[in-house]
C-alpha cells in the first residue's frame, strides 16, 4: 500500500470522543496541502465517515447536499458533530457540521436509504473514449515540475487520474470547451468497506469538477492570478462501485456568471454503469476580480 493511500485511508479513521449531547462527536487529522487549506473532498468524506457511524447498517447513503463555509486549516484537526435528525421507516438523515477552533468549516446533510427495488434506468456512457492504460498519469505529466503542488499531485494524491483530453495543470490546450472527461481509481486495494468506498468516491469527487469551468475559459491551475474555491456540493450515489477500480467522471460548466462557476459530473465504472452524479458551484475569479 503506498503511503499516500495509507495516508488517506488514516485520514478517514475518525476517532469516537465518547461525547455525547444532542449530536455525536468525532475528530479526525487533516492531510497536509501546500497551500495550507484544507482539501474539500477530505472534509466531505469525514463527514460521511461521520454520519454513517450514527446509521444503522442496513442503510445506505444516497445523496449529500453540503456547503463549505470557511476555509479550512491544514495544520489543525477537524471535530465532527452529527445531528441525528430524522430516522423513518426507509430513511434517515444526519447532518454533520466540521468545525475547527470553535466555528464551522462545512455543513452538510447525509440522506440514508434501506436498499429497495424500484424503477431502474440511466443516461448512457460516453463510447469510443480511450482506455485509462493508454493515458499519461499525473507522474508522467508532472514529475518534471519542481514545484510543490505539481509534486504534491504528481505523488502525495491517493488517486491516479488522467485525463482523457490534455490535463490543464500548466496550460489549457485545444478548443475552450466547458466539459471534460477523467478516468480515476485509488492507487491501491483498499478495505472491502462499501461505506469506505462511497466515501471515497465523494473525496475525489472534488478534485477536477470546476475544471470543466476553468477549461472553458482558458484558466489553467498555474495562473498566477487565479482564486478558487468551493462553495456548495451535492453528490447522489445511484449504485455501488469500488473506488479502487477504474471509473470515468465526465463534467460540464453550464454556466458561469458573477465570480462564480457550476458545473456537473457523472461517474460510470467500465461496464456502464452510472454510478454517481455530482453537482458543485465555486467561486472561480482571475484578474483583480
Amino acid at each position: 500500500m503506498s503511503d499516500p493511500l495509507s495516508g488517506f485511508l488514516t485520514t478517514l479513521d475518525l476517532v469516537d470522543t465518547g461525547a455525547r449531547t444532542d449530536e455525536d462527536i468525532f475528530t479526525g487529522p487533516s492531510q497536509w496541502m501546500p497551500n495550507g487549506r484544507v482539501f474539500g473532498g477530505q472534509v466531505l468524506a469525514q463527514s460521511l465517515v461521520a454520519a454513517v457511524r450514527t446509521v444503522d447498517a442496513e442503510r445506505v447513503v444516497h445523496s449529500l447536499h453540503g456547503y463549505f463555509l470557511r476555509p479550512g486549516d491544514a495544520a489543525a484537526g477537524i471535530t465532527f458533530a452529527v445531528d441525528r435528525l430524522h430516522d423513518g421507516r426507509s430513511f434517515s438523515t444526519r447532518r454533520t457540521q466540521a468545525y475547527q477552533n470553535g466555528v464551522p468549516i462545512l455543513s452538510v446533510i447525509f440522506s440514508f436509504q434501506t436498499e429497495d427495488e424500484g424503477f431502474d434506468h440511466q443516461v448512457e456512457m460516453p463510447t469510443g473514449l480511450p482506455e485509462p492504460e493508454d493515458l499519461p498519469s499525473a507522474v508522467d505529466v508532472l514529475s518534471a515540475i519542481d514545484h510543490p503542488m505539481a509534486r504534491t499531485w504528481a505523488r502525495e494524491r491517493a488517486f491516479d487520474m488522467r485525463y482523457v483530453t490534455s490535463p490543464i495543470y500548466t496550460h489549457v490546450g485545444g478548443e475552450k470547451v466547458a466539459q471534460q472527461a477523467v478516468w480515476l481509481k485509488a492507487l491501491g486495494r483498499l478495505p472491502d468497506d462499501p461505506n469506505l468506498h462511497r466515501a471515497a468516491l465523494a473525496y475525489a469527487s472534488d478534485y477536477t469538477i470546476l475544471e470543466s469551468v476553468m477549461r472553458r475559459h482558458g484558466l489553467p491551475w498555474a495562473s498566477p492570478d487565479l482564486k478558487m474555491a468551493s462553495l456548495d456540493h451535492a453528490m447522489w450515489w445511484h449504485r455501488f462501485a469500488r473506488a479502487d477500480e477504474w471509473l470515468l467522471y465526465t463534467q460540464n460548466s453550464p454556466s458561469a456568471g458573477g465570480g462564480r462557476g457550476f458545473a456537473l459530473g457523472s461517474i460510470f465504472d467500465r461496464q456502464g454503469r452510472l454510478i454517481a452524479s455530482v453537482a458543485q458551484e465555486g467561486m472561480v475569479r482571475a484578474g483583480r476580480s
